[in-house]
């Protein structure tokens, strides 16, 4: 892991490198997806999903966000799965409120409440053989972090040689516009919770053990968690 000053390099999501990369095009897509993407993630028709939030509500949840450093545009609400949206659920847990629990398996990101409930967002997470379970915690958050390719992607993949010296934040740097970064003893981890503007890739395993929320489920998160809070990653 490459740090660039108080930003830390996202190797943590390298290994989903490039498909299909054409000379000259580097994009957030281009970083984030493989070969592959899950059914479940395809956009799905009708009005309203099971969880009772329409999607005329979920285009409010969703829409712009204007008054970022970096604006960040609507999601296409049609291309996630509508499970996914966020929602307050009821929710038993021995952890105190704040704690973040992340479930793999279900692809779900959960803040424990006060109150037996929790705020759920619907997630990305690691594909087979980056996958990870324990306990960790925040050490650190960033807002438009850099990114900084580690030398065994630029190695495999050449083109990213134009940001060994770090991508400057930005709507196409892969960490997006929040960044949690997991420690555990004091020791960074490599992976993060962080924020994604691709819709498909809710509810599917594409990186290389981080988690990624919708940007705007990010920003929500992000302004309710505090350096030092516990996050717990269940086995998938």
């Amino acid at each position: 892991m490459i740090m660039d000053g108080e930003n830390a390099a996202a190797g943590e999501i390298d290994e989903v490198a490039f498909p299909g990369l054409r000379a000259g095009s580097l994009n957030r897509r281009s970083f984030l997806f493989g070969s592959a993407i899950g059914l479940g993630a395809l956009g799905l028709a009708g009005c309203a999903s099971s969880d009772g939030m329409s999607l005329a509500e979920a285009e409010k949840v969703y829409g712009p966000v204007p008054t970022e450093k970096f604006p960040i545009p609507a999601v296409d609400v049609k291309k996630v799965n509508p499970k996914y949206f966020r929602r307050t659920v009821s929710y038993d847990t021995k952890e105190a409120p704040g704690t973040i629990i992340v479930d793999p398996g279900n692809y779900y990101v959960y803040r424990v409440e006060d109150d037996g409930s929790a705020t759920r967002y619907g997630a990305n997470v690691g594909r087979a053989g980056f996958l990870w379970s324990g306990d960790a915690y925040v050490g650190r958050k960033s807002e438009w972090a850099t990114w900084t390719p580690p030398k065994e992607m630029i190695r495999r993949q050449p083109e990213a040689a134009k940001y060994a010296g770090g991508m400057p934040g930005g709507l196409d740097n892969p960490l997006g516009a929040r960044t949690l970064h997991l420690y555990q003893n004091g020791t960074y981890t490599l992976y993060t919770i962080y924020a994604t503007s691709d819709p498909e890739s809710i509810g599917s395993g594409v990186t290389s053990g981080c988690v990624g929320l919708l940007s705007q489920d990010m920003i929500d998160l992000y302004s309710r968690t505090p350096v030092k809070t516990k996050v717990v990653v269940l086995p998938a």
